[in-house]
C-alpha cells in the first residue's frame, strides 16, 4: 500500500498563453454509452447482492479512553521559496514554477484565477506538461527550447537531490513541505542528548527520500518506507548526491501496513511518524490502498508505535474531496489520552514572481494535521 508519488497521484499549449482545461472527448465510444446505460437503470437484487459482497470490510478499531488533545485550528502553513525552488505565478488551471535551472508548467486545479504575468512569460519555460491532467493520469513532458535530460540537480536545506521529469507530472520533490521538514529539523536538534541513542524517525510512503535525508542530517536514525522499487533507488542515489551515506537510514520497500504492523508487534517505537498517503494505491505484491477505508487503521497503528515522549506525528493527505476538518477530527480522535496539541488546515505555497522575493497569491496543495507534545 506504500505507492511512490508516481503511483500516487498527487501535469498550455505549445508556445502559447495559459489556459482553461479544455473539455475532453469522452472516451470509450460506444461503450460508455452502454456503461451510462448501465447507470441510468436500478441493477437487480441479485446484482446489488453481488456488489455488496465485492465490497471490503469496514476496518473497525476501537474508540480510545482519555481527553481528546488541544486542538489549534485552522491552521495554515505556508512555503514562499525553498532553495532553488519557487512558484513564480498561478492561474487558468496551471502553475509556472522554477526548480533549480529550470523554469517549468504544470497543470494545477487550484489555481482558479488568471494569471499575473503575461503570455511571453509563462511560453519561455524549459519543460511543459501535457496529457492528463488529472492527478492519477499519465502525460508526457514538452521542451520547447531544447531537449532536455531525465534528471537535474536539485538543492533544499541543504540537501541535494536530483530531479526528474516523471510522466506522473511530479518532479521528485513537494516543496509545500518544507514547513513541515523545517519543524521536524528543529525538533531533532532540540531533543539532542534527551536520551540514549539518536531519536528515531519514521517515513511512510516515502518517495524519493529528500524529508529521510533532512532528519538523518538533523541527527536521526531514519526508516524509511516505500512500495516503489524505483524510489527506493531515486532515494539512494540522493543519499549519495547529498554525502550522507555514513547515515543511518533503512531502506525498507514494503507495504506500509504490513511494515507498521510488524513494528507493533516487535515492539519498536518512533520520535517522530511522517506519512503522507496517497487515496489509491497498491503495495509491491498486490495489496490495495484505499485511503478513506484504511486511513483510520493506520493512525491507530502509527500512534502504537509512537514514543510516550514523542516529538510529532504528521500526516498529509493530497487530492481528496474532504475539509481539513475530516483529517483534524481523525488526529484528534487517534491520538485521545496522548495529551498534546493537534494543529490542522493546509499546506500553502505563496508566488514569488520571477525574482522569487514578490509576494503574491497563495496556491493551496493539500490537507494536513499534526500532533506535538505541547
Amino acid at each position: 500500500m506504500t505507492p511512490s508519488r508516481q503511483d500516487k497521484t498527487r501535469r498550455h499549449k505549445a508556445g502559447g498563453k495559459p489556459q482553461a482545461k479544455p473539455d475532453r472527448p469522452r472516451k470509450g465510444g460506444h461503450a460508455a454509452a452502454r456503461a451510462d446505460e448501465r447507470r441510468k437503470s436500478p441493477p437487480s437484487g441479485d446484482k446489488q447482492n453481488e456488489r455488496r459482497s465485492r465490497q471490503p470490510e469496514p476496518q473497525w478499531i476501537a474508540l480510545r479512553d482519555g481527553d481528546r488533545p488541544a486542538e489549534r485550528v485552522p491552521s495554515i502553513l505556508q512555503s514562499v521559496c525553498a532553495d532553488g525552488f519557487h512558484l513564480i505565478d498561478s492561474g487558468h488551471g496551471l502553475k509556472l514554477e522554477q526548480y533549480g535551472d529550470y523554469r517549468i508548467v504544470r497543470p494545477e486545479a487550484q489555481a482558479l484565477w488568471p494569471p499575473l504575468l503575461d503570455e511571453k512569460t509563462w511560453a519561455n519555460a524549459d519543460a511543459i506538461f501535457t496529457g492528463d491532467t488529472d492527478e492519477d493520469g499519465m502525460g508526457r513532458w514538452r521542451f520547447p527550447k531544447a531537449a532536455l535530460g531525465e534528471t537535474w540537480p536539485l538543492r533544499i536545506m541543504d540537501i541535494d537531490f536530483l530531479g526528474r521529469f516523471t510522466s506522473f507530472r511530479h518532479v521528485g520533490v513537494f516543496p509545500e513541505q518544507v514547513a513541515h521538514w523545517q519543524w521536524m529539523r528543529d525538533a531533532l536538534k532540540n531533543a539532542s542528548g534527551r536520551a540514549a541513542g539518536a531519536p528515531k524517525v519514521l517515513n511512510l510512503f516515502g518517495y524519493t527520500g529528500v524529508a529521510s535525508l533532512v532528519a538523518a542530517a538533523a541527527g536521526a536514525e531514519v526508516t524509511h518506507v516505500d512500495a516503489s522499487k524505483k524510489a527506493i533507488g531515486w532515494a539512494r542515489e540522493n543519499q549519495a548526491l547529498s554525502g550522507l551515506d555514513d547515515r543511518p537510514i533503512r531502506w525498507i520497500c514494503d507495504d506500509a501496513m504490513k511494515f507498521i504492523e510488524r513494528e507493533q508487534r516487535r515492539g519498536n517505537q518512533y520520535d517522530i511518524i511522517l506519512t503522507d498517503p496517497p487515496k489509491f494505491g497498491r503495495g509491491p505484491n498486490g495489496e490495495v490502498w484505499q485511503l478513506f477505508e484504511h486511513l483510520p487503521k493506520m493512525l491507530d497503528l502509527c500512534r502504537a508505535i509512537l514514543k510516550p515522549d514523542a516529538l510529532g506525528f504528521v500526516l498529509t493527505a493530497y487530492s481528496i474531496r474532504a475539509s481539513f476538518y475530516s483529517v483534524h477530527e481523525l488526529m484528534m480522535e487517534t491520538m485521545r489520552g496522548f495529551g498534546g496539541v493537534v494543529e490542522s488546515g493546509e499546506l500553502v505555497i505563496r508566488e514569488g514572481g520571477l525574482s522569487g522575493n514578490e509576494p503574491g497569491r497563495a496556491l493551496s496543495t493539500s490537507l494536513y494535521a499534526r500532533w506535538l507534545p505541547q
